[in-house]
């Protein structure tokens, strides 16, 4: 077995430094994108538990006989829009569909056209270069340690 990186982590020969670079920086934005969508499925989640909690106290302030503090917070509050016609599902749809869906395409078009399709070079080199070859839980790629030589 190789001591090396997979094929899919090699960089085809005509890929210069700096292209392998400028990949790894658009595929950190991507990322940083990715965790942006991670933290708005949060935020959706956050609002229909509050929605949800907002109901429940709504049934409690009407059971201690405060009747006309539950039906203004009823009537403007549960189930309220969290932006201008939009609950926060239609939020990440729409996130989804346009910024999110087209970064990624332009993302993977960059790495296809440019790469050969090949992700995280610039990471797979950087790990080339930090780890120590040979020793055990430094491997380059699963089942290449010294050991199983």
């Amino acid at each position: 077995m190789s001591d090396g990186p997979d094929a899919d982590h090699v960089r085809p020969p005509d890929v210069s430094d700096a292209t392998v670079e400028a990949l790894g920086k658009l595929s950190e934005a991507l990322e940083t994108v990715e965790e942006a969508r991670g933290h708005l499925y949060a935020f959706h989640r956050r609002c229909g538990t509050a929605d949800l909690a907002l109901g429940e106290a709504v049934d409690l302030l009407r059971e201690a006989g405060h009747a006309d503090v539950a039906d203004a917070i009823e009537t403007d509050l549960v189930g309220r829009n969290i932006l201008e016609g939009r609950w926060s599902f239609q939020v990440v749809e729409e996130y989804d569909a346009g910024y999110y869906a087209a970064f990624a395409e332009h993302e993977r078009a960059a790495r296809d056209r440019l790469a050969a399709g090949r992700r995280h070079l610039f990471e797979a080199e950087m790990k080339e270069d930090r780890r120590t070859h040979g020793r055990r839980h430094h491997e380059a790629t699963p089942g290449t340690s010294a050991d199983s030589q």
